[in-house]
Protein backbone atom coordinates (compact mmCIF):
# COMPACT_ATOMS: atom_id res chain seq x y z
CA UNK A 1 0.00 0.00 0.00
CA UNK A 2 1.17 3.96 -0.44
CA UNK A 3 1.82 5.54 2.41
CA UNK A 4 -1.61 6.93 3.39
CA UNK A 5 -2.83 10.15 1.76
CA UNK A 6 1.09 11.00 0.12
CA UNK A 7 -0.82 12.87 -2.90
CA UNK A 8 -3.55 13.71 -0.83
CA UNK A 9 -1.23 16.03 1.45
CA UNK A 10 0.98 16.96 -1.43
CA UNK A 11 3.83 15.37 0.18
CA UNK A 12 2.69 16.38 3.41
CA UNK A 13 3.14 13.41 6.17
CA UNK A 14 0.26 11.41 7.26
CA UNK A 15 -0.06 13.08 10.83
CA UNK A 16 -0.19 16.44 9.41
CA UNK A 17 -3.57 17.79 10.85
CA UNK A 18 -5.20 17.87 6.75
CA UNK A 19 -5.21 14.16 7.58
CA UNK A 20 -9.35 13.74 7.55
CA UNK A 21 -8.78 10.52 10.61
CA UNK A 22 -8.05 13.44 12.56
CA UNK A 23 -10.81 15.77 12.11
CA UNK A 24 -14.52 16.64 13.27
CA UNK A 25 -17.24 15.80 11.26
CA UNK A 26 -17.24 19.77 9.76
CA UNK A 27 -14.11 20.05 9.24
CA UNK A 28 -13.95 16.41 7.50
CA UNK A 29 -16.78 17.71 5.54
CA UNK A 30 -14.29 20.75 3.76
CA UNK A 31 -11.51 18.88 3.92
CA UNK A 32 -13.15 16.21 1.67
CA UNK A 33 -15.06 19.53 -0.74
CA UNK A 34 -10.96 20.68 -1.13
CA UNK A 35 -10.15 17.20 -2.02
CA UNK A 36 -12.97 16.63 -4.65
CA UNK A 37 -11.66 20.29 -6.08
CA UNK A 38 -8.27 18.52 -6.26
CA UNK A 39 -9.30 15.61 -8.11
CA UNK A 40 -11.94 17.51 -10.44
CA UNK A 41 -8.94 19.93 -11.15
CA UNK A 42 -6.17 17.09 -12.08
CA UNK A 43 -3.55 18.64 -9.54
CA UNK A 44 -2.96 15.77 -7.50
CA UNK A 45 0.28 13.89 -8.26
CA UNK A 46 1.27 10.08 -8.95
CA UNK A 47 3.48 8.96 -5.73
CA UNK A 48 5.05 6.09 -8.21
CA UNK A 49 6.57 6.69 -11.68
CA UNK A 50 4.43 6.14 -14.29
CA UNK A 51 4.90 2.52 -15.50
CA UNK A 52 4.50 3.32 -18.94
CA UNK A 53 7.51 5.50 -18.37
CA UNK A 54 9.20 8.76 -19.71
CA UNK A 55 6.94 9.48 -22.39
CA UNK A 56 8.17 11.07 -25.98
CA UNK A 57 6.57 13.52 -28.16
CA UNK A 58 6.14 10.96 -30.97
CA UNK A 59 5.83 7.86 -29.07
CA UNK A 60 1.89 7.22 -30.08
CA UNK A 61 2.01 8.85 -33.28
CA UNK A 62 4.18 6.00 -35.60
CA UNK A 63 2.38 3.35 -33.74
CA UNK A 64 -1.00 4.47 -33.33
CA UNK A 65 -3.93 5.51 -36.48
CA UNK A 66 -6.06 8.17 -35.82
CA UNK A 67 -9.22 5.82 -35.03
CA UNK A 68 -6.86 3.67 -32.68
CA UNK A 69 -5.57 6.69 -30.84
CA UNK A 70 -9.68 7.60 -30.72
CA UNK A 71 -10.38 4.81 -28.82
CA UNK A 72 -7.18 4.45 -26.71
CA UNK A 73 -8.68 7.58 -25.67
CA UNK A 74 -12.05 6.21 -25.10
CA UNK A 75 -10.83 3.37 -22.88
CA UNK A 76 -8.34 6.25 -21.18
CA UNK A 77 -11.55 8.31 -20.27
CA UNK A 78 -13.28 5.51 -18.98
CA UNK A 79 -10.70 4.44 -17.01
CA UNK A 80 -9.63 8.25 -15.35
CA UNK A 81 -13.67 8.34 -14.76
CA UNK A 82 -13.13 4.91 -12.63
CA UNK A 83 -10.39 6.51 -11.11
CA UNK A 84 -12.87 9.51 -10.12
CA UNK A 85 -15.31 7.39 -8.56
CA UNK A 86 -12.64 5.15 -7.12
CA UNK A 87 -11.42 7.86 -4.92
CA UNK A 88 -15.57 9.80 -4.13
CA UNK A 89 -15.89 6.19 -3.24
CA UNK A 90 -13.92 5.12 -0.18
CA UNK A 91 -13.86 8.51 1.22
CA UNK A 92 -17.29 8.40 1.22
CA UNK A 93 -16.82 4.97 2.80
CA UNK A 94 -14.59 6.54 4.96
CA UNK A 95 -16.44 8.98 6.22
CA UNK A 96 -18.88 7.68 8.87
CA UNK A 97 -16.84 4.99 9.26
CA UNK A 98 -16.60 3.60 13.32
CA UNK A 99 -13.41 1.30 12.70
CA UNK A 100 -9.75 3.16 13.01
CA UNK A 101 -8.27 -0.26 11.21
CA UNK A 102 -10.83 -0.40 8.54
CA UNK A 103 -10.79 3.21 7.77
CA UNK A 104 -7.25 3.03 6.91
CA UNK A 105 -7.64 0.23 4.97
CA UNK A 106 -10.01 2.42 3.11
CA UNK A 107 -7.68 5.73 3.32
CA UNK A 108 -4.43 3.97 2.10
CA UNK A 109 -6.78 2.26 -0.64
CA UNK A 110 -7.79 6.00 -1.83
CA UNK A 111 -4.20 7.37 -1.65
CA UNK A 112 -3.01 4.47 -4.03
CA UNK A 113 -5.76 5.15 -6.29
CA UNK A 114 -4.27 8.66 -7.00
CA UNK A 115 -1.37 7.29 -8.84
CA UNK A 116 -4.25 5.49 -11.05
CA UNK A 117 -5.95 8.52 -11.71
CA UNK A 118 -2.65 10.57 -12.01
CA UNK A 119 -1.59 8.19 -14.60
CA UNK A 120 -4.67 8.26 -16.80
CA UNK A 121 -4.91 11.38 -16.85
CA UNK A 122 -1.20 11.80 -18.40
CA UNK A 123 -2.40 9.38 -21.27
CA UNK A 124 -5.25 11.40 -22.02
CA UNK A 125 -2.65 14.26 -22.64
CA UNK A 126 -0.90 12.02 -24.03
CA UNK A 127 -3.61 11.28 -26.69
CA UNK A 128 -4.42 14.61 -27.35
CA UNK A 129 -7.87 13.64 -25.53
CA UNK A 130 -9.35 15.13 -22.36
CA UNK A 131 -11.39 13.81 -19.25
CA UNK A 132 -14.66 13.50 -19.15
CA UNK A 133 -17.43 16.10 -18.79
CA UNK A 134 -19.00 14.85 -16.44
CA UNK A 135 -16.32 14.35 -14.08
CA UNK A 136 -17.85 16.21 -10.92
CA UNK A 137 -21.60 14.29 -11.34
CA UNK A 138 -19.77 10.88 -11.30
CA UNK A 139 -17.60 12.22 -7.97
CA UNK A 140 -21.15 13.69 -6.13
CA UNK A 141 -22.71 10.46 -7.09
CA UNK A 142 -19.88 7.79 -5.83
CA UNK A 143 -19.25 10.26 -2.56
CA UNK A 144 -22.67 9.97 -2.21
CA UNK A 145 -23.14 6.24 -2.27
CA UNK A 146 -19.86 5.40 -0.39
CA UNK A 147 -21.65 7.40 2.91
CA UNK A 148 -24.28 5.29 2.31
CA UNK A 149 -22.00 1.89 2.19
CA UNK A 150 -20.48 3.18 5.53
CA UNK A 151 -23.84 2.68 7.37
CA UNK A 152 -24.18 -0.79 6.60
CA UNK A 153 -21.38 -1.98 8.99
CA UNK A 154 -17.78 -3.11 8.53
CA UNK A 155 -18.51 -6.63 6.82
CA UNK A 156 -20.64 -4.92 3.87
CA UNK A 157 -18.39 -1.95 3.78
CA UNK A 158 -15.33 -4.26 3.24
CA UNK A 159 -17.64 -6.43 0.70
CA UNK A 160 -18.32 -2.90 -1.09
CA UNK A 161 -14.69 -2.64 -1.39
CA UNK A 162 -13.62 -6.25 -2.46
CA UNK A 163 -16.87 -6.41 -5.11
CA UNK A 164 -16.11 -2.77 -6.59
CA UNK A 165 -12.85 -4.13 -7.07
CA UNK A 166 -13.73 -7.68 -8.64
CA UNK A 167 -15.68 -5.93 -11.58
CA UNK A 168 -12.52 -3.14 -11.74
CA UNK A 169 -10.35 -6.13 -12.24
CA UNK A 170 -12.84 -7.58 -14.70
CA UNK A 171 -13.21 -4.33 -16.99
CA UNK A 172 -9.34 -3.83 -17.23
CA UNK A 173 -8.75 -7.29 -18.24
CA UNK A 174 -11.74 -6.37 -21.07
CA UNK A 175 -9.75 -3.16 -21.95
CA UNK A 176 -6.36 -4.91 -21.94
CA UNK A 177 -8.27 -7.19 -25.10
CA UNK A 178 -10.11 -3.95 -26.48
CA UNK A 179 -6.95 -1.29 -26.49
CA UNK A 180 -4.69 -1.01 -29.68
CA UNK A 181 -1.89 -4.03 -30.06
CA UNK A 182 0.93 -0.84 -30.58
CA UNK A 183 -0.60 1.20 -27.57
CA UNK A 184 1.94 0.07 -25.39
CA UNK A 185 2.14 2.92 -22.91
CA UNK A 186 -1.76 2.16 -22.42
CA UNK A 187 -1.15 -0.99 -21.76
CA UNK A 188 1.19 -0.71 -18.95
CA UNK A 189 -0.64 1.74 -16.89
CA UNK A 190 -3.82 -0.34 -17.59
CA UNK A 191 -1.62 -3.78 -16.17
CA UNK A 192 -0.38 -2.23 -12.99
CA UNK A 193 -3.95 -0.70 -11.90
CA UNK A 194 -5.07 -4.05 -12.76
CA UNK A 195 -2.45 -5.35 -10.78
CA UNK A 196 -3.33 -3.31 -7.85
CA UNK A 197 -7.38 -3.10 -7.85
CA UNK A 198 -6.58 -7.22 -7.22
CA UNK A 199 -4.54 -5.98 -4.14
CA UNK A 200 -6.82 -3.97 -2.80
CA UNK A 201 -9.42 -6.89 -3.14
CA UNK A 202 -7.77 -8.98 -0.94
CA UNK A 203 -6.94 -7.09 1.51
CA UNK A 204 -10.29 -6.21 2.11
CA UNK A 205 -11.22 -9.73 1.43
CA UNK A 206 -8.15 -10.37 4.88
CA UNK A 207 -10.21 -7.98 6.85
CA UNK A 208 -13.41 -9.61 7.11
CA UNK A 209 -15.25 -8.58 3.38
CA UNK A 210 -18.74 -10.01 3.77
CA UNK A 211 -20.41 -10.97 0.37
CA UNK A 212 -22.77 -8.85 -0.89
CA UNK A 213 -26.53 -10.54 -2.00
CA UNK A 214 -26.69 -10.79 -5.54
CA UNK A 215 -29.30 -8.10 -6.36
CA UNK A 216 -27.15 -5.52 -4.89
CA UNK A 217 -23.80 -7.11 -7.05
CA UNK A 218 -26.29 -6.34 -10.24
CA UNK A 219 -27.24 -3.03 -9.44
CA UNK A 220 -23.63 -2.06 -9.61
CA UNK A 221 -22.44 -3.96 -12.14
CA UNK A 222 -25.45 -1.25 -14.23
CA UNK A 223 -24.44 1.70 -12.88
CA UNK A 224 -21.21 0.41 -14.27
CA UNK A 225 -21.89 -0.26 -17.65
CA UNK A 226 -24.39 3.24 -17.67
CA UNK A 227 -20.96 5.13 -16.54
CA UNK A 228 -18.53 3.39 -18.67
CA UNK A 229 -20.81 3.93 -22.41
CA UNK A 230 -21.76 7.21 -21.50
CA UNK A 231 -18.03 8.44 -20.35
CA UNK A 232 -16.36 6.93 -23.59
CA UNK A 233 -18.05 9.23 -25.40
CA UNK A 234 -18.85 12.50 -23.13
Amino acid sequence: MSTVENSVNSGVGPHAVSDPRRLGTVDKLLSEIGRAVQILDGSVHASRPNPAGRHRADDHAAALTSEEQRHAAGLMRVNHVGEICAQALYRGQAMFCRDAAIRDVLYDAAAEEVDHLAWCRQRLDELHSRPSLLNPLWYAGSFALGMAASRAGTGRNLGFMAETERQVEQHLDGHLVDLPKTDERSRSIVVQMRDDEIQHRNTAETHGADALPAPVKLAMRFMSKVMTVTAYRI
